[in-house]
């Protein structure tokens, strides 16, 4: 039972920190803010946002391989299924705001240009795709555990 409440802490303390560092992406990835210091933030976020989200799959494997309820309970929820496709799906659009902020830090620090408005709005558009999908997995979490 210890490790069932040690993993199940670490998973939402997982999951408390990569919205924190999703919603201060959302926050400083605006046209009208954007200077040298917020792309060196937004990187630096970035970085402590994709630490936290590979916490988050590696806690939420372990509850499924090492927890109480066992793999074959897991897979056999739909409800488990539908918050794994979400968790794909935001990490693979996540993807595109990462290669984005290291691009603009790089042509910051190569020749001090900042990206343009347009770029600018289309990243922010995928931070906020992820901030809106990741409470739909919460709440996806909270009917499931409480057997639908």
């Amino acid at each position: 039972m210890t490790l069932e409440a040690v993993l199940a802490a670490l998973h939402i303390v997982a999951i408390l920190t990569l919205v924190v560092f999703l919603s201060s992406q959302a926050a400083l990835c605006r046209t009208e803010w954007l200077n040298a210091a917020v792309v060196e933030r937004l990187a630096r976020l970035d970085a402590i946002y994709a630490a936290s989200a590979m916490v988050l799959v590696a806690t939420g494997l372990a509850r499924v391989f090492f927890g109480v309820k066992g793999m074959s309970w897991y897979i056999s929820q739909p409800m488990f299924h539908l918050k794994i496709t979400l968790v794909v799906a935001i990490a693979i659009v996540s993807i595109f705001p990462t290669i984005a902020f290291r691009r603009w830090l790089r042509q910051l620090r190569a020749n001090g240009s900042l990206p343009d408005a347009a770029e600018v709005a289309r990243v922010r558009r995928l931070v906020m795709l992820q901030a809106h999908v990741i409470p739909v997995v919460a709440v996806i979490a909270v009917f499931w555990a409480r057997g639908w």
